[in-house]
């Protein structure tokens, strides 16, 4: 099992990038799939979440409603966080994770799911 995670880079304030998270060795469709993020020194948090496993979602986080779009491509078996209107507290490595965990609408624990190697997303001011 592999999601390979990319997309990520330096942009300014107000500007957009568009995150993949390609998976290999499971059918997304079987999953619960979402975003979280880690700024330094700060926890790991809960992003967006989308679910082909039960139809349900999408869910986001506060901080980022209205800005972030989570998506799927079933035969591309990838997965996408469309980010507008970047600020600079955006600024972190964003990891993309599938699960099949019960409770999964606002995210779950590092040991419920597999991750990606995480994207680097630096908001310049």
């Amino acid at each position: 099992v592999q999601l390979q995670a990319s997309g990520g880079g330096l942009v300014q304030t107000g500007d957009s990038l568009r995150l993949s998270c390609a998976a290999s060795g499971l059918t997304l469709s079987m999953y619960h799939m979402g975003w979280f993020r880690q700024a330094p020194g700060k926890e790991r948090e809960f992003v967006a979440v989308i679910s082909r496993r039960s139809g349900g979602g999408p869910y986001y986080a506060d901080a980022v409603k209205g800005r972030f779009t989570i998506s799927t491509h079933n035969a591309k078996n990838t997965a996408y966080l469309q980010m507008n209107s970047l600020k600079p507290e955006d600024t972190a490595v964003y990891y993309c994770s599938l699960t099949t965990s019960v409770r999964w609408t606002t995210g779950w624990a590092r040991d419920s799911g597999f991750w990606g190697q995480g994207t680097q997303v630096t908001v310049s001011s």
